[in-house]
């Protein structure tokens, strides 16, 4: 075990008030070490860390994980621990189950109820950054505003500074920021998205259900939770039908899917190039 290992897990211990008995390494995605620790009583649970992750890192996603779970909408994790320094997060384990036949219908029911709920702000109230390129956050009383000057503007910057993208591609996106209000649905107001919600950061559990997990939880536009579901594909259709029954979406809501996607597109193309940088020019060229 390294020290770094002992040191958060010595901490972990502390807030626990028990000790771990056990600790194995389990899959976590591209971006934390993830460990099952198993309890002096037997209870297992879930723990990630990072060598070094962005500042407030995982007080920012336990925030949103608490969020998430405190509207009663959606199953979340219950966060256990956490730490800033040393860097750690420790959940309530889930065991990972098939879907249901009921598992999509039952998803599209809780997240339009979450969705239903309304948020204090677009962004956070605390301002705090999130994803792998720390977008920034500071609320906004507007959807426009918010994605143009927390989004938009930004990752087109970062996707300049890194030659991500190309001049006109970047030149599109500027002048996108201000047409936002021209493609409908703008003025809804803000709710609490989940914010990274591709197929992965959903899963099943035994009973068919279904848990949210690594939110870039925000306030925000609720089109853009569905976009990002429709980006990377793995949700079914019973689970788009039933949201569309309990919380119909504004015309023409099909029209805007690209224009949701644009902001993860730019990300991905900052991060891996290739053909998401293709995908980003042919999102962008619906609009502009």
């Amino acid at each position: 075990m390294s020290d770094m290992t002992e040191i958060w897990k010595q901490v972990l211990e502390k807030q626990l008030n028990t000790e771990l008995a056990t600790l194995s390494t389990v899959g976590g995605g591209d971006f934390a070490q993830a460990y099952q620790a198993k309890l002096s009583d037997d209870e297992q649970i879930f723990v990630k860390t990072h060598l070094n992750p962005p500042a407030f890192f995982f007080t920012t996603e336990a925030t949103g994980l608490e969020w998430l779970r405190a509207t009663g909408h959606v199953n979340v994790p219950k966060v256990l621990a956490v730490s800033d320094d040393p860097p750690f997060l420790a959940m309530e384990w889930v065991d990972i189950g098939r879907e249901a036949p009921d598992t999509e219908s039952l998803f599209g029911q809780e997240l339009a109820k979450l969705h239903k709920s309304e948020f204090t702000c677009f962004g956070r109230p605390d301002g705090r950054t999130t994803g792998s390129q720390a977008v920034p956050n500071m609320a906004c009383d507007s959807w426009k505003e918010f994605y143009a000057t927390r989004r938009l503007l930004p990752l087109a910057k970062l996707a300049y500074d890194k030659n991500a993208l190309s001049i006109s591609c970047i030149a599109k996106i500027e002048k996108l920021t201000g047409k936002l209000a021209e493609f409908g649905a703008a003025d809804e107001a803000a709710c609490l998205l989940h914010g990274d919600l591709w197929a992965g950061n959903r899963v099943v559990d035994l009973q068919g259900k279904s848990w949210l997990i690594d939110p870039a939880a925000h306030g925000g536009h609720r089109e853009f939770d569905l976009a990002m579901m429709r980006l990377f594909g793995g949700y079914g259709k019973e689970c788009f039908n039933t949201y569309q029954e309990i919380y119909p979406l504004q015309n023409d809501w099909e029209s805007r899917v690209a224009l949701h996607q644009l902001a993860p597109l730019i990300v991905h193309a900052i991060k891996f190039g290739g053909s998401y940088a293709a995908a980003t020019e042919s999102a962008i060229s619906n609009y502009v």
